[in-house]
């Protein structure tokens, strides 16, 4: 019996070997466009996309040192305009391009991965679901206290994003269907700056995007429906959007083998593990 026991865990221990073996000749395979290459990509926009981007750039340069990766924030306005004017080489957005952007810059898109929008606040808020109306009404000032949608008596702190912001545009667009949202209400200028806001200031209400949402906030159910990733694929959730990668013109050498990267097997992964949806 012990020896029976022996031989099991070694055949699991080979198959385990071999599993990981295969899995980094996979991903070496992958890499493998990169290989001899040399220059830099430069990335911004939208910081929704930067776990992603980063943990892309981080394994090709590691495969391959003579290229470097540089990858910012600034919001989707930030990454059209950059991308646009030829200051970087991926623009990223978390909204469809407009018309005007498209015939403005020549830019071509390339979604990766949907994501939905929550709204958030402290872990410390007892609030546990919200309407969209009660939502809608907050973001305009015409309820200003917690105690109206059964928290405590203490007055609603509203945090909301810029006008370049993607995460901004679906919340507005979808959740708030282009209402008012009152001119007092804080704004920071990412998702990771809005987490830190909502989880520092127990009055607060904000949104994020559904890859960001960890222990440190707490995302309401939206009309009794919990803002997870499966609820926003199947439809379930609505406030959902897809993430882009954009390009003046038609992408050529490094820039077309990152974005075949991300979209591929390997940045697949790296797009579930960021609490994303893959759409590839």
């Amino acid at each position: 019996m012990k020896r029976f026991t022996t031989r099991g865990t070694r055949g699991m221990t080979l198959a385990l070997i071999c599993s990981a073996l295969l899995a980094g000749a996979a991903a070496a395979g992958e890499l493998d466009a990169f290989a001899g290459k040399k220059g830099k990509i430069d990335i911004a926009g939208g910081t929704a996309h930067i776990p992603v981007m980063k943990d892309a750039a981080k394994h090709i340069m590691q495969a391959n040192p003579e290229i470097r990766i540089s990858v910012a924030a600034g919001g989707s306005g930030v990454g059209v305009q950059k991308v646009g004017e030829g200051l970087v080489d991926i623009g990223n957005t978390g909204r469809p391009l407009s018309t005007e952007e498209v015939a403005k810059y020549g830019l071509k898109s390339f979604a990766f991965a949907l994501d939905g929008v929550a709204v958030a606040v402290s872990p410390k808020n007892r609030v546990a679901n919200l309407t969209a109306e009660q939502v809608q009404q907050i973001f305009a000032g015409k309820i200003s206290n917690w105690k109206s949608v059964g928290g405590r008596d203490a007055a609603i702190h509203l945090y909301t994003r810029d006008e370049a912001s993607g995460t901004r545009e679906v919340f507005w667009e979808k959740l708030l269907k282009k209402g008012v949202i009152v001119e007092t209400a804080n704004v920071v200028a990412s998702n990771g700056a809005m987490k830190s806001a909502v989880a520092e200031d127990g009055d607060a209400i904000g949104y994020v995007s559904i890859g960001h949402l960890d222990e440190t906030i707490k995302a309401p159910t939206l009309d009794g429906i919990s803002p997870t990733q499966e609820n926003a694929r199947s439809g379930k959730y609505p406030i959902v959007r897809q993430l882009y990668m954009n390009t003046k013109g038609t992408p050529q050498g490094l820039t077309a083998a990152f974005i075949t990267y991300v979209m591929g097997p390997d940045g697949t992964a790296m797009t579930a593990a960021a609490g994303y949806l893959p759409l590839h």
